[in-house]
C-alpha cells in the first residue's frame, strides 16, 4: 500500500460568516452654556456617528461610539449661534459564530435626528441610530491540481504491462480569490478664498462637507482615485455684522494610493467614508478673514479580487491497481457580477411650509437603503433619496431654513445565477443633484443615485485529498469478462464507463470507431478489459 504524492495549490479568500443590524435610540437634554446667548428658535440640526474600535468576544461584539450633533439657533437678541455636543452610547450585539480572529467591520448610520427647543436654555436631542456588523473569516483552501509522480514499485524489475497505469481527469473551475483587503485613508487639504462680493468672516455658524462622484480604478502597484469634495459654510460678517452669508465650493481631487500587488486586471471594490471634517476661517495676506481652510479625511475600505480559472484533479483510477480516493469538500467564491449602475430621481418638492423662498442656498442628498433582496436573475434594491435644502427666506427672524424630504427609488441590478445564499457588497452615492425653483414655492429635484454592486456566489466542490494505491487482485480481474457489450444509459459519460470496466476512454473510442468522447443514451459499446488488451499486445509482440 502506497500513497501518491499530490500537487496542491492554496487559495485565499474571505468567507462570509454573518451580518447583524440593530437600532439604538438616543435621548438626552443639553443646557446652553452660560457663555452663550438664550435661544429663541431652532433653525438647523445635523449629526454624525463616530465609532470606537470594536471589542470582539466569541459570539458577541461590543460597539461603542457617540453621536456628534450641532444645532443652529436664533438668539433672543437677534442673530444666530451654534451649539454642539455629543451623546455617547454602548451597545452589545450578538453575532453568532463570530470570534476575535475574524475580520469584523462596523458601520453606524443616523436614521433620524430631532432637536427640540425645550426652553431658552435647554435643547432636547432625540436620535435613532442604525448599527451594522459584518463578519468574515479568512480561509485558506487547499485543492489538488495534479499528481507529482505516478511511478511506483521498483521500476525496471517489473514487466512493462505490470507497471502502474493511472488515468487522471481534470476539471476547470472559476475561482475569485481575495488578493488584498485593507483600510487606507485619503487626506484632502485646500484653502478657499471668499469672492470679492462676499463680506469677510466674522464667525462660522454652520459647515457641511460631503464626498461625491467617487471613481476608482486599479493600476500597476497602485489605485487611482478621483472625486469631488463639496464644502458649504454659513457665516456672520465681521465687525459685529449679523448679516448672514454663505459659500459653497466643489473641490475636485485625484491621485494614487500605493497598493503593492495591484494590477489593472483585478476587480476593485472601494467603500469611502468621511471620518474627519475640518473647516476653519483664516486671515488672508491682508489680515482679513477671507480664507476658508478645509481639512478632510476619507477612510477607504479596499478589496481586490482576482478571478481565475483553476484546473483541479477531479478523478483518478488505474486499470491494474486498486485506487482508493479520499474526497472532501472545498468552498470557493465565484464572482457573479460587478455592476456599476445608476438610478435617476426627478421629483417636485414643496417649500411652502417655510414661507416665501428668496433663494436655495444649498442642496444635499443622502441615500437610505430599505430592502436589498435577490430575485430571478436580479438583485432588487429599494431605497429613498433623502434631500435637504437650505433656503434663504423673507423671514428676518429665521433667514435660513431647511426642508427635508424622502424620494423613493427602485433599481434592479442584473445578476445571472444569483441565489439566496449569494453575498453582495453594495455602495451607494449621489451625484448631479440639482434643486431649481419652478414657481409656486415648488422646487424641481433631479439627482442620480449611483449603486456599485459586487456579487459573489459561494460554491462547494468535491476535491481529492489523498490517493491510496494497492496491488490489484489479479485473480479477481482475470475472472471478469474480457469483452462486454454495454448499452449507454442516460447520464453516462465515457470516463465513467471506462473506469467501471477497467479500460481507458481512448481504448473505448478506438474499439468503437468513435469520433470523440460524445456518447448518448442507447449507444451500444464494445468494451475490452485493459489487462486483456495488454496481454494480447504482449503476445503479438512475442510472435
Amino acid at each position: 500500500m502506497e500513497m501518491l504524492e499530490l500537487e496542491k495549490k492554496q487559495i485565499q479568500m474571505n468567507r462570509w460568516k454573518n451580518q447583524v443590524g440593530t437600532q439604538v435610540t438616543l435621548d438626552d437634554d443639553f443646557i446652553i452654556p452660560d457663555t452663550m446667548s438664550d435661544a429663541d428658535q431652532m433653525i438647523l440640526s445635523a449629526g454624525e456617528i463616530q465609532l470606537e474600535p470594536l471589542k470582539i468576544q466569541d459570539g458577541r461584539v461590543l460597539m461603542r461610539g457617540k453621536l456628534d450633533f450641532h444645532v443652529l439657533y436664533r438668539k433672543e437678541e437677534g442673530g444666530m449661534q451654534t451649539l454642539g455636543g455629543s451623546i455617547p452610547f454602548e451597545e452589545p450585539v450578538n453575532v453568532p459564530d463570530v470570534t476575535a480572529q475574524d475580520d469584523v467591520t462596523a458601520s453606524g448610520y443616523l436614521e433620524d435626528l430631532n432637536a427640540e427647543l425645550i426652553h431658552s436654555r435647554k435643547f432636547g436631542i432625540r436620535a435613532v441610530v442604525r448599527l451594522e456588523i459584518k463578519a468574515e473569516t479568512r480561509v485558506d483552501t487547499e485543492v489538488t491540481v495534479d499528481v507529482v509522480d505516478t511511478g511506483m514499485g521498483d521500476g525496471g524489475s517489473e514487466a512493462a504491462q505490470d507497471q502502474p497505469k493511472f488515468l487522471m481527469q481534470h476539471k476547470k473551475i472559476e475561482v475569485a480569490g481575495l488578493v488584498l483587503h485593507r483600510k487606507d485613508t485619503w487626506r484632502m487639504k485646500e484653502e478657499l478664498t471668499l469672492p470679492p462680493s462676499k463680506p469677510a468672516v466674522g464667525r462660522l455658524l454652520w459647515t457641511q462637507t460631503c464626498l461625491g462622484n467617487i471613481q476608482v480604478r486599479p493600476e500597476d502597484g497602485k489605485v487611482h482615485l478621483e472625486g469631488v469634495l463639496t464644502v458649504f459654510v454659513i457665516y456672520e460678517g465681521e465687525n459685529g455684522e449679523e448679516t448672514v452669508s454663505w459659500m459653497e465650493e466643489s473641490i475636485p481631487f485625484s491621485g494614487e494610493l500605493e497598493m503593492p500587488g495591484c494590477r489593472p486586471d483585478l476587480i476593485l471594490s472601494v467603500s469611502p467614508k468621511l471620518v474627519h471634517r475640518g473647516v476653519e476661517e483664516k486671515p488672508d495676506s491682508d489680515g482679513e478673514m477671507r480664507q476658508i481652510e478645509v481639512d478632510a479625511v476619507a477612510e477607504l475600505d479596499i478589496r481586490l479580487y482576482e478571478e481565475s480559472e483553476l484546473e483541479i484533479l477531479s478523478d483518478l483510477y488505474s486499470t491494474n491497481r486498486e485506487v482508493a480516493l479520499e474526497v472532501g469538500k472545498a468552498g470557493f467564491d465565484r464572482i457573479l457580477t460587478h455592476n456599476a449602475g445608476n438610478c435617476r430621481v426627478a421629483e417636485k418638492m414643496d417649500l411652502g411650509r417655510i414661507g416665501k423662498i428668496l433663494q436655495i442656498c444649498h442642496s444635499s442628498g443622502n441615500v437610505k437603503l430599505d430592502a436589498v433582496e435577490p430575485g430571478k436573475e436580479i438583485l432588487s434594491i429599494d431605497g429613498a433619496l433623502e434631500v435637504e435644502l437650505l433656503c434663504l427666506t423673507d423671514d428676518d427672524q429665521r433667514p435660513i431654513q431647511s426642508v427635508t424630504e424622502l424620494f423613493p427609488f427602485h433599481y434592479e441590478a442584473d445578476a445571472p445565477g444569483i441565489h439566496p445564499d449569494s453575498i453582495w457588497y453594495l455602495d451607494s452615492s449621489t451625484e448631479q443633484l440639482t434643486a431649481v425653483m419652478t414657481g409656486g414655492n415648488l422646487a424641481e429635484i433631479k439627482a442620480v443615485v449611483n449603486l456599485d454592486v459586487l456579487i459573489l456566489q459561494p460554491v462547494s466542490c468535491p476535491v481529492i485529498e489523498r490517493v491510496q494505491v494497492d496491488e490489484a487482485d489479479r485473480r479477481k480481474l482475470r475472472e471478469l469478462p474480457g469483452i462486454v457489450g454495454y448499452l449507454v444509459q442516460e447520464g453516462d459519460t465515457l470516463w465513467e464507463i471506462a473506469k467501471r470496466f477497467h479500460t481507458t476512454p481512448e481504448n473505448v473510442i478506438e474499439e468503437n470507431g468513435l469520433n470523440g468522447e460524445e456518447i448518448k443514451a442507447g449507444d451500444c459499446l464494445i468494451l475490452v478489459k485493459e489487462i486483456d488488451r495488454q496481454a494480447v499486445t504482449t503476445e503479438a509482440r512475442s510472435s
